[in-house]
């Protein structure tokens, strides 16, 4: 499209011509045409950014705006009416026109109107540039992954997006859960509003309450006036909650009541405040296991657990990973402006056979680290980090081909187990945490294996002897 390219259509000569000669004066580049029906063909040929159009031609200003509407051709109209028919230029712009003139023409009023209405034309091609790049960005159709169980996933949450269904997105760091849940907000109907991002995690306990819901003026010392929480500034938009299992069980309990009633009690307020929004949480914690040890409620995980999505990690998509690889390196390069970089087959061969336990994060800033530190354009084996140069697992590798002859799984849980235990010096909490598991299923597991020990640690850190360790 032309930015400053206009077409005058009207069937009177003399007054196109007078107006090519005052726009062109105001700079901008102009195109004239006799009709509604010459009109439409430069139309489609030129793309103009704006159109002024009489209504009253053989082929009418209206039937070439009504043609501009259904096509949903991305320009801006402004019509010409004659005194006394102004119902007419009314109904042009319930059509979608921008303004309306009258004859006889005013030129300097016509010229400013024009210098209003390609403002308004440069404003509405940015956002469309913005949407093109949020599209490009965030579509589903953007998330690089063809593994059947990567893509059912996918498929999942493009037709949960549409609805106002809370979303809980399951899987380890780095695998993308937060690109998952800002897809689902860009494919829903509130992907015009805010999306509030709030890392769990990364609030200390003892502000985390006043943090997301809010406080009022005087509620404590220091609170001068009042203060919206993160949760009130996602109104009408998406709130992701991410690493939801950090949560302390009193902002559970106020979280709860968000998602139930949609209502949130700020510290010190007298009454709660509504909101509308729509819950995305995420986490690799196992939430269940946690509910089992007490440590999260049971109704908020049901309440959240609506649509639960499970992202595979990376070492169970390996076909993803060449294609991953190849999407990350370019925009890396992109960013960095190193456009002649790349990476040998021998590269290649060993990022594709890595374990990545860091998942999709991890990779990419693998490839970030090899570019900006390799010495040449080649990047070769020896510009990777240690731990992907190493051709031999390390002696306590748990990740080791299996063998021919078979293994016994009883054994290999015994042996995790055991190890869980010495790793954090036979305290059950910690080790059934280390291993994504409740500790009334680790105690049940080590009972069943016949793991005892004359000094164990249970939640509350006293010994106790001959309990089953766990």
């Amino acid at each position: 499209m032309s930015k400053s390219r206009i077409l005058v259509v009207d069937d009177d000569s003399s007054l196109r011509r007078v107006m090519k000669m005052q726009l062109e004066e105001a700079g901008y580049e102009v195109s004239l045409a006799a009709d509604g029906e010459q009109g439409y063909a430069m139309l489609r040929e030129l793309q103009p950014a704006l159109v002024i159009t009489d209504l009253r031609m053989p082929v009418s200003g209206l039937t070439l705006l009504g043609r501009i509407a259904s096509e949903e051709i991305q320009t801006t109209v402004i019509v010409i009416t004659a005194f006394g028919t102004v119902e007419t230029a009314v109904e042009a712009m319930k059509m979608g026109a921008y303004d309306y003139v009258t004859k006889p023409l005013d030129f300097d009023a016509l010229v400013l109107m024009v210098h209003r209405a390609m403002e308004r034309q440069k404003l509405l091609e940015e956002v469309r540039s913005l949407r093109s790049e949020l599209d490009r960005r965030y579509g589903f159709e953007a998330i690089v992954g063809r593994a059947k169980n990567f893509l059912r996933v996918l498929n999942q949450a493009a037709r949960v997006s549409p609805h106002d269904t809370t979303v809980l997105v399951l899987g380890e760091t780095g695998t993308g859960k937060e690109l998952i849940a800002r897809a689902i907000h860009h494919n829903s109907r509130r992907r015009n509003r805010a999306f509030v991002a709030i890392s769990c995690g990364a609030i200390p306990k003892d502000l985390v309450e006043s943090e997301l819901f809010g406080y009022a003026r005087g509620a404590f010392t220091g609170a001068l006036a009042n203060k919206p929480g993160l949760i009130e500034a996602a109104d009408g938009g998406t709130l992701f909650l991410d690493e939801v299992g950090e949560l302390p069980l009193d902002a559970q309990v106020k979280l709860l009541r968000v998602l139930q009633q949609g209502e949130l009690q700020k510290i010190g307020a007298t009454a709660p405040v509504p909101v509308d929004v729509r819950v995305v949480a995420a986490t690799h914690r196992n939430l269940a296991a946690m509910v089992e040890d007490g440590t999260f409620r049971e109704d908020l995980y049901y309440r959240l657990a609506v649509v639960p999505l499970q992202i595979p990690p990376l070492r169970e998509r390996r076909g993803d990973i060449p294609e991953l690889i190849q999407a990350l390196f370019k925009r890396a390069k992109e960013r960095h402006g190193l456009l002649d970089a790349r990476l040998s087959s021998a590269v290649m061969q060993r990022l594709s056979a890595y374990r990545w336990p860091g998942n999709v994060r991890q990779l990419e800033n693998v490839l970030e680290r090899v570019l900006v530190l390799a010495g040449s354009d080649l990047i070769t084996e020896e510009d990777l980090p240690e731990e992907l140069q190493r051709t031999k697992a390390g002696a306590g590798s748990l990740w080791l081909d299996l063998p021919e002859e078979g293994l016994s799984l009883e054994s290999i849980e015994r042996e995790l187990i055991g190890r869980a235990l010495e790793r954090f010096a036979g305290n059950q909490t910690r080790a059934a945490q280390y291993l994504d598991i409740s500790r009334r299923t680790l105690i049940y597991r080590m009972e069943k294996h016949g793991l005892t020990t004359e000094a164990t640690t249970p939640e509350d850190g006293s010994k106790s002897a001959g309990e089953p360790v766990g």
